[in-house]
């Protein structure tokens, strides 16, 4: 007879991926088992496995959801119709911002999203370009002649990422710049120099 779910079944789930995350930043993926992975998040074996049946369903989840918030938060801030540089300051902010309380997430998803088997990493890959995409679209609208079949829009959106995702490393939140701060210094660096490219 299989098991029923408790009612707060998601809730302890939710639980276990956002341990699960710390416990992955902090160790490595690689080097950290289900078993301590259970006695970290403070259960038994096999209630972890009531949960999730694999260390790699976890990995995956952990990744998936802080994808798919990320996308929310960039969509929500995106006005397509808006002046280019005020567009790309909102989406820088709008990431920056859903970065906040998610090193863990984020650092997992750098280090061991290439770990899982192709199918679950190619699912996670086209949400991580459909993220790449929106901002693509708005360095396009602030430089038009970075055409989406030239040589130079990838690059460039991908520096800006580059900007962005490792701000996890040093970034302070009680450091000399807000987020927003750092957003806006990060567009005015990155606007003067797209518009530089021809």
């Amino acid at each position: 007879m299989a098991r029923t779910r408790a009612k707060d079944f998601e809730d302890k789930r939710q639980a276990i991926l956002d341990r699960a995350a710390r416990i992955f930043a902090q160790g490595g993926y690689d080097r950290t088992s289900m078993a301590v992975l259970a006695a970290e998040c403070g259960v038994s074996k096999p209630l972890l496995y009531h949960y999730y049946e694999s260390k790699d369903g976890l990995l995956f989840d952990i990744i998936e959801g802080h994808l798919l918030e990320l996308i929310e938060a960039v969509e929500r801030a995106d006005a397509p119709h808006a002046d280019a540089v005020i567009r790309l300051r909102g989406l820088i902010r709008a990431l920056l911002a859903a970065y906040r309380d998610a090193d863990a997430e984020h650092k997992v998803q750098i280090d061991a999203l290439a770990t899982l088997p192709r199918e679950q990493r190619d699912e996670l890959k086209a949400l991580e370009r459909r993220l790449v995409d929106i901002f693509a679209d708005a360095v396009q609208a602030v430089n038009p002649e970075l055409d989406r079949g030239g040589a130079l829009l990838k690059p460039a959106t991908m520096s800006l990422f580059g900007m962005l995702n490792w701000c996890y490393m040093w970034f302070q939140e009680d450091g000399p710049l807000t987020r927003e701060e750092y957003a806006d210094l990060t567009t005015t660096l990155f606007v003067n120099g797209i518009r530089a490219l021809r």
